[in-house]
């Protein structure tokens, strides 16, 4: 009968034993509550508890994500924008602020989600639609400082906030976008003008350079022929002194054969007297 109670009692011990064994992982931190009264706190590991007198409340302290939800705020210029946000949270990891964080606050996530939607009414109520579409860095900051403010008894940590979207009306909406694909299109064409001018402007001054080239062959060919000119100037002062007449018949029938011209020769006439003759020279006289 001895062995039957002690074998009874080494059960009801293992089992009380093993009904007490908590453990608590490294994501979590522990709470330990005696008769429903605060009375340790748990880090990760092995912990045993009294079953029925002590109770552990074990808490998350990885970031963590929540949805601000959807919802419609009017904007200083009385249009009504859909607005939604995210917010990214943690709660800290020390013992205060795991305590602060379960006594302090009901409900911590539902807490923080009506939080950040009423602030961010009292944000974006105070702008224009345009406004608060073009300063979603300064929307951010305000959610953020405003969160980090209100819930500094709460024992977390507001790690970011990310507005996800704020949509207008559809009639708004297709207008703003009709004036977006407008000014793309003013943009365009301002590009292809510029595009068109600097084209003309390099067409232009290439045909200068053309002009200044053939303006400079000109000059240059003009001056090549007053030298030649001066030159024979100086032969027909220098050999011709006295004939300049003769000389320019020597030029007229130089021009002549140049350009293939006919010479009729009289019969019984002597080329060569023909051709003295043109050029002012007297003929040879025939032999006797």
């Amino acid at each position: 009968m001895s062995n039957v109670v002690i074998t009874t009692v080494i059960a009801i011990v293992i089992l009380l034993f093993l009904a007490g064994v908590r453990i608590v992982r490294p994501t979590h931190r522990g709470l330990i509550e005696f008769l429903g009264k605060y009375r340790r706190f748990a880090l990760p590991g092995f912990h045993w508890i009294i079953p029925g007198i002590e109770k552990m409340y074990q808490v998350n302290i990885t970031e963590k994500m929540i949805n601000a939800e959807p919802q419609e705020i009017i904007t200083n210029d009385n249009l009504n924008a859909k607005v939604d946000a995210q917010v990214y949270f943690k709660i800290n990891n020390d013992e205060d602020s795991v305590k602060n964080s379960q006594y302090n606050v009901n409900s911590i996530e539902y807490q923080i989600v009506n939080l950040a939607r009423t602030t961010l009414r009292n944000i974006i109520g105070t702008m224009t639609l345009k406004s608060a579409n073009s300063e979603r860095g300064k929307i951010n900051k305000e959610l953020h400082g405003t969160l980090l403010e209100e819930t500094k008894s709460w024992g977390i940590q507001i790690i970011r906030t990310e507005l996800k979207e704020i949509d207008p009306p559809k009639d708004v909406q297709e207008t703003m976008n009709k004036i977006v694909k407008a000014e793309n299109e003013k943009i365009a064409a301002v590009d292809f003008a510029t595009a068109a001018e600097t084209k003309a402007d390099g067409e232009k001054r290439a045909e200068i350079r053309r002009a200044e080239g053939i303006k400079q062959g000109a000059i240059l060919k003009a001056e090549g022929e007053a030298q030649a000119i001066a030159l024979v100037n100086e032969a027909a002062e220098k050999y011709f002194i006295g004939n300049a007449q003769i000389l320019r018949k020597i030029q007229a029938m130089e021009t002549s054969l140049k350009d293939n011209a006919k010479i009729v020769v009289p019969t019984g006439a002597d080329l060569v007297n023909v051709l003295g003759e043109m050029a002012g020279v007297i003929p040879l006289k025939e032999k006797s």
